[in-house]
């Protein structure tokens, strides 16, 4: 029997990148639902073995100028509650955060760009170990959350303590951006043109560190989800 995935995407060019190629590897039918145009409720009666929450601009918190916020925060929920398996990607691993009863809310400052990691034992000891001995791994937020009550905190950076979280084996929440491919990361720069001019950053070095490190961090991005699949099985 066909296994399914479903990815709930915010901005179109932040899509499941090579871990959707994964999953079409590994036989798995995987469909896009697009937040605040797709009936989010719909979901449930199709119950896919894996959802994964992906990234995008807005707040976890922006229920007033967001509506659709409050029914992804219900679906997760209900995933959640039910033991499902799920992946948040940054704004998706905000909005588990919060569905798990944390704070989310704004933090120091922009972290945009590629920065290595530091995993706790819980990290090195789950999923994320390949990604342990400071790679490279593309970071894109200006918002962080409080570790939810109950799960295991994987990865800090100086700038943000709760970098990635799992509640059991089959809920893992990501702030960082491992599904990302290299050639992908220009329509990132395009469309996140705003936010990078905001920060001050230039998008001539963004890209010349996306050459320097998407590979290796996307061949290690790989090996994580295949090992969180399994842990996770699927």
């Amino acid at each position: 029997m066909t296994r399914t995935a479903v990815a709930l995407r915010h901005i179109h060019f932040e899509d499941l990148g090579s871990f959707g190629e994964m999953l079409h590897a590994r036989s798995y039918a995987v469909t896009y639902r697009d937040a605040g145009i797709d009936d989010l409720a719909a979901i449930d009666a199709v119950a896919p073995e894996l959802m994964v929450f992906l990234g995008g601009p807005i707040g976890a918190y922006e229920d007033a100028a967001y509506p659709f916020l409050v029914d992804e925060l219900r679906l997760i929920e209900r995933r959640l509650a039910a033991g499902r398996p799920t992946l948040g990607i940054c704004l998706g691993a905000q909005l588990m955060a919060r569905a798990l009863g944390a704070r989310v809310y704004r933090g120091p400052g922009k972290e945009i760009g590629w920065a290595p990691l530091t995993l706790t034992d819980a990290g090195r000891a789950g999923c994320l170990m390949p990604l342990d001995g400071g790679i490279a791994v593309l970071h894109w937020h200006g918002d962080t959350f409080d570790l939810p009550q109950g799960a295991a905190r994987l990865a800090s950076t100086p700038m943000c303590a709760n970098q990635a979280f799992a509640r059991g084996p089959a809920v893992l929440g990501l702030q960082f951006h491992p599904e990302v491919r290299g050639p992908a990361l220009e329509r990132w720069l395009i469309g996140h043109a705003v936010e990078i001019a905001a920060a001050g950053l230039a998008p001539e070095r963004l890209r010349a560190d996306t050459r320097r490190f998407a590979a290796d961090a996307e061949a290690r991005g790989r090996d994580c989800f295949a090992r969180w699949l399994e842990a996770a099985g699927l």
